[in-house]
């Protein structure tokens, strides 16, 4: 048996001051992921996107995963400033909420917890015609 691995030591044992680590959790802790949308929550956002250019109000998009957060950019036209950013940030999740919505001045239409709840904000109100 003494031709075998000691493989408690090989994991996280030191030796004369000297401690082994495992590459990929140095690697994930020293650059982690990028925040991303999950697959539900690009559907919804796509759902709108959607209606919107069928109604011809957006015709271009662009999603951004960064390290802090991700961002759904909607255009009328490629070549300018973003007409809203729907945003995710992880870090205001227990705070004001994950989802933001923002327009091109960079107010903020509306923050939540819930994606669905945020994305209401695009639906139009019924107006009455005499």
């Amino acid at each position: 048996m003494a031709d075998q691995p000691d493989l408690q030591y090989a994991t996280s044992q030191t030796r004369e001051g000297s401690t082994v680590v495992d590459l990929r959790e140095y690697k994930r802790a020293k650059d982690p992921l990028p925040v991303t949308f999950h697959r539900r929550e690009l559907d919804a956002i796509l759902r709108v996107y959607g209606r919107m250019v069928g109604e011809g109000e957006w015709r271009d998009y662009a999603i951004d995963h960064m390290k802090e957060k991700a961002v759904f950019s909607v255009f009328k036209r490629s070549g300018e400033m973003p007409l809203f950013r729907i945003e995710k940030n992880p870090k205001l999740a227990a705070k004001q909420g994950a989802y933001t919505v923002i327009n091109t001045d960079g107010r903020i239409l509306k923050r939540g917890h819930e994606l669905p709840q945020v994305l209401k904000v695009f639906d139009k109100a019924l107006k009455l015609i005499d």
